[in-house]
């Protein structure tokens, strides 16, 4: 194996694929960075890669798989095992100069201007063959995928003992696609559009929320992302995701969790007693500065009158704090608490200048949306239902 490649090129493709090395690997060899290099290198789904001659970088954990192809100058074809992180490290820290990696011998030799590594390999035949990816479902503008994962995201559980609320359910419907998570004190729903590979698609898959956050935060170079998802046959039990970024592709495959993911659209009511409508921003910080106060384990007191929101926390002999803010309110008073950080994770999860909060009683949960002014009706893109905690006497 002998190759040539641009640095940044080969930095930003090792830093992508590193990313998914287990931190404790149950076997040495995943703890390995896989190098490949062929004239020809075809893509899973059929045809060439786009890069044409080049290099395929690969990591997989039994679980999780990426695979990052890039253009690079090949002069010998072949494959080598080598430590991930370490690659990753070397290749940050390199000059900005073209890179040339060799096998020799038992080591890989990489030379970057004046500097030259010397790498130990790993036994490349016993390192796990890669998943091959379910057949694309449809494609979706990488931005708004991000976006939406990174809303949606941030109600999943993170209690390993709870496993399926640890992911985030996919719903493929026809031109649409919804996201679900929950931990059981909240709850989000994101719903955006997409392009189906077929008008009747679908689908459904509970995907674990890390590591779609991290994958569609890392696809955003390209415009869109293929997503791989199969209703049965070959391939069911996984999902894969496909974006292009430096002159390749980069593509991420990961199991699906088991399990019954629990029926949640129920939750969301559909009358409201008190719609509440407020600056976002002025009210993040005045949450952020009433709740300093707050022992743990206690809320922040949201009182709703006509035209303002007062938040309160502290209580007794101990620190107390109170802040009012101009607030639309319609319908009846309504005073309740919640979690101060699980109500600024909502809150910052929204992305319109107003946020509306509906109740049906003092009890129950809220409902959160955005919105684009104190006048107008909440966006209907994403809900972020929140439970009450009881309050302090």
């Amino acid at each position: 194996m002998k190759f040539r490649v641009e640095r940044d090129v080969l930095a930003d493709a090792v830093a992508w694929a590193a990313r998914s090395l287990p931190v404790r690997p149950s076997v040495p060899v995943l703890a390995g960075l896989l190098i490949e290099t062929s004239p020809e290198n075809s893509s899973e789904s059929g045809g060439s890669d786009p890069a044409g001659s080049g290099l395929v970088l690969s990591t997989f954990d039994y679980e999780t798989s990426a695979r990052a192809t890039l253009p690079a100058d090949v002069a010998e074809e072949g494959r080598a095992l080598v430590s991930g992180r370490l690659l990753a490290d070397i290749c940050r820290s390199l000059p900005n100069k073209p890179v040339e990696m060799a096998v020799e011998g038992a080591k890989v030799s990489l030379t970057c201007g004046s500097a030259r590594f010397s790498l130990q390999t790993m036994p490349v035949e016993e390192y796990p063959a890669l998943p091959d990816m379910p057949a694309a479902t449809g494609t979706v503008s990488s931005e708004s995928f991000a976006s939406a994962v990174a809303q949606a995201v941030v109600a999943a559980g993170r209690d390993d003992m709870l496993p399926v609320l640890t992911g985030v359910r996919i719903e493929i419907e026809g031109p649409s696609i919804s996201l679900l998570a929950t931990d059981r004190f909240r709850l989000s729903h994101r719903e955006l559009g997409w392009q189906p590979g077929s008008t009747d698609a679908s689908v459904a898959a509970l995907v674990p929320a890390r590591v779609l956050a991290d994958t569609a935060k890392s696809l955003t170079a390209g415009s869109e992302v293929t997503i791989a998802l199969a209703s049965s046959g070959a391939g069911e039990g996984i999902i894969g995701f496909e974006g292009s970024a430096g002159g390749g592709v980069r593509r991420t495959t990961t199991r699906l969790l088991d399990g019954e993911f629990p029926k949640v659209r129920t939750l969301f009511p559909s009358q409201h007693a008190t719609i509440a409508r407020v600056d976002k921003a002025s009210l993040i910080e005045s949450v952020k500065r009433v709740s300093l106060v707050a022992e743990r384990n206690t809320a922040v007191q949201m009182a709703f009158a006509e035209g303002m929101l007062t938040l309160d926390a502290g209580s007794g002999d101990e620190a107390q704090a109170s802040e009012s803010l101009e607030a639309s309110v319609n319908g009846e008073d309504i005073t309740t608490g919640f979690n101060p950080q699980f109500l600024l994770d909502g809150l910052t999860a929204i992305e319109s200048p107003v946020v509306e909060m509906a109740f049906t009683q003092a009890s129950k949960p809220a409902v959160m949306a955005g919105a684009g002014s104190l006048d107008a009706d909440a966006d209907a893109d994403f809900r972020y239902l929140l439970m009450p905690r009881r309050l302090l006497s």
